[in-house]
């Protein structure tokens, strides 16, 4: 059994925050691999399907980024879901908008969302970080962090999260590769058509 994890905050006002694309990522793997309705439990709103023929989970915690952990431990202690079946998608800074990665672990790199799920369960959870750019002065940081993605930003969040969603049965072995291998054949033009 799977628990993909959108990290974002709850609420309309921040439905478009550069903040809010670890829900946006999960919102179209919903979308696309028709999960249920929401149920609002262990403090988030909980989606039910299937991914690749894998049982899955979908949840996005409603406490509030920095309190995500509480909702993840929460649903994982209930269905018996170990740390390396849990996979969090979230918002990046050092990445370069579009840009995405996969790790096992590791530290929260000043994430408050990752910090909270660390300090609930162990780290050792497959993370899908998603470049969301520095806005290049320390000063700005908070600002473009809870700053909604303009109308270009929407140009290549639309096909990245669209790829990410029809990737996603990729991350059932748990390793990352083959997942950012499908990303990338999905956002690279094809060679051919140039030709």
């Amino acid at each position: 059994m799977l628990l993909f994890v959108g990290l974002g905050n709850p609420g309309k006002k921040y439905d478009n925050n550069r903040h809010n694309i670890g829900f946006m990522a999960v919102d179209e793997i919903i979308h696309r691999h028709n999960f249920s309705e929401p149920k609002i439990k262990f403090q988030g709103a909980l989606y039910e399907g299937r991914i690749g023929g894998e049982k899955a989970f979908i949840l996005k915690p409603l406490t509030f980024m920095n309190l995500s952990g509480k909702s993840v431990s929460q649903v994982a202690r209930f269905y018996k879901i170990p740390s390396e079946q849990i996979f969090v998608f979230y918002d990046e800074l050092d990445l370069a908008a579009g840009k995405i990665k996969f790790k096992t672990g590791g530290g929260a790199v000043g994430h408050n969302g990752i910090k909270s799920i660390d300090q609930y369960i162990t780290n050792n959870y497959h993370r899908i970080r998603i470049g969301i750019s520095h806005p290049g002065d320390k000063e700005r940081v908070h600002g473009h962090v809870l700053g909604d993605f303009t109308n270009t930003d929407n140009i290549w969040l639309d096909l990245v999260l669209g790829a990410i969603a029809d990737s996603a049965d990729k991350l059932i072995s748990g390793n990352g590769v083959d997942f950012l291998n499908e990303i990338g054949l999905i956002l690279k033009p094809n060679e051919k058509d140039k030709k």
